[in-house]
């Protein structure tokens, strides 16, 4: 039987993993006739796998995604112009992310661009990267915020630090001089070393326009569009057709 001691030295060393798989060795009549390397091998591989389990609660915690969105779920049965090999591709072990590229996920209202932009992002979650999603209204309230308290450049810091940025509702209005500074400053940080998503209702051709500043505006641009990957969708929302009555 088990001691009851060495469980709990393995729980003080935070060996959660291990203290689970001892415990259920120590149950099971089978294991009795592995050899000491083969029970030790499950018991690291259980350690593992908790650690790791472990890490990707945190990272989707820090993620701050919006609903529970996963790349599995996403529908391609609705006429929006979505191609599935195009998802499939960027899925791939997030290569996109480890090539510091980035998305565009370009649409009309309710045609699902948050969902696939937050879709992608739990995936590149579940690869081993660090996220944040916020809405572009949000990101530069919270850097005005960090602006008036002295915190700025630590905000922009930890910014440039997460491997994806996901940014919703981008360019849905005129940038201010300051919004635009910020934006410049989030791009130069993040250029050839990390990724952003963003999700817009506005073509990357109305972009320009929306930025203002003419020098700026292709500064961040320059830097944000020939590296990306495009998501073009189209049609009507799909909250409409799903909240029609069946005839």
């Amino acid at each position: 039987m088990l001691e009851q001691p060495m469980i709990e030295k393995l729980l003080a060393m935070r060996l959660h993993g291990m203290a689970d798989a001892l415990k259920a060795q120590e149950q099971d009549q089978a294991m009795r006739e592995l050899s000491f390397l083969e029970r030790l091998a499950m018991l690291v591989d259980q350690q593992w796998n908790w650690r790791e389990n472990q890490a990707l609660q945190r990272r989707l915690k820090a993620a701050k995604l919006r609903g529970n969105t996963c790349v599995e779920d996403i529908d391609y049965r609705a006429a929006r112009g979505l191609d599935k090999s195009v998802i499939r591709a960027l899925t791939q072990e997030s290569s996109w992310v480890a090539n510091h590229e980035n998305i565009f996920v370009l649409g009309p209202t309710g045609v699902g661009k948050s969902y696939i932009a937050s879709a992608l992002a739990q995936k590149a979650c579940r690869d081993g990267y660090t996220v944040l999603s916020t809405r572009a209204a949000a990101l530069f309230r919270d850097l005005n915020l960090a602006r008036a308290d002295g915190s700025l450049r630590s905000l922009l810091a930890r910014l440039a630090r997460i491997d994806v940025l996901v940014i919703d509702d981008w360019a849905l209005a005129p940038f201010t001089e300051t919004e635009r500074r910020d934006f410049w400053e989030i791009c130069e940080d993040r250029y050839q070393t990390r990724s952003l998503i963003l999700t817009s209702q506005l073509p990357v051709s109305k972009w320009h326009e929306q930025l203002g500043d003419p020098t700026l505006a292709d500064g961040i641009l320059d830097r944000i569009v020939h590296n990306a990957h495009r998501i073009e969708l189209r049609g009507e929302s799909m909250r409409k057709t799903r909240g029609k009555p069946e005839r």
